[in-house]
């Protein structure tokens, strides 16, 4: 596997040490403590700079926080969407699914999660859904991955990285789905 991909999310993805667990990649880490989809919309001229060969987008947990509506962070991880897929046509994109929480949380997580799961086809972007692997069976984030329900552990990045590593050898190994319907000469 080999590529220039770009990590896009809150302190999730800024805690993953994603050199380290892609070292076969080149990897940037754009993952920013404390992010809501507000800031990585915000920033993402700096992924479109990048010009990677492949995106992994993981964000909405800190919206989630936040008490933002589902309706707001879908629209906000749509919007993001959108743009790498108008601005970066020939990238791969991966959207991962927002992460378990604290009980209160669980309906508009899922409900966060079911948009994502549709809308990612709409824009050739794969969807990983992570939540069977790191949700307790109350819907929280499992003791076994955090201690606090919202961080994980290194635990709970060895689940991910488990999850996320064959779904990202998979985007690599197949050009991307799909090129800009509107392309012009700068």
């Amino acid at each position: 596997m080999s590529g220039a991909v770009v990590f896009v999310g809150d302190g999730l993805s800024a805690g993953a040490r994603w050199e380290e667990r892609f070292p076969d990649l080149e990897v940037q880490n754009l993952g920013v403590n404390g992010d809501t989809t507000d800031e990585v919309l915000g920033r993402l001229d700096q992924v479109v700079d990048a010009d990677p060969d492949a995106v992994v987008l993981q964000v909405g947990t800190n919206d989630v926080g936040w008490n933002r509506s589902d309706e707001y962070i879908v629209r906000n991880i749509e919007t993001i969407l959108c743009t790498l897929r108008k601005q970066l046509p020939g990238t791969r994109l991966l959207i991962q699914s927002v992460p378990p929480r604290e009980k209160e949380f669980v309906h508009v997580i899922r409900s966060v999660n079911r948009h994502l799961r549709q809308f990612a086809p709409t824009v050739k972007a794969r969807y990983l859904d992570l939540w069977p692997v790191l949700a307790a069976e109350d819907g929280t984030l499992s003791a076994e991955w955090s201690a606090d329900h919202l961080h994980l552990i290194e635990a709970g990045y060895v689940v991910w990285f488990t999850e996320l590593r064959p779904a990202l050898v998979d985007l690599l190994e197949h050009p991307p789905e799909t090129l800009s319907v509107s392309r012009h000469p700068a």
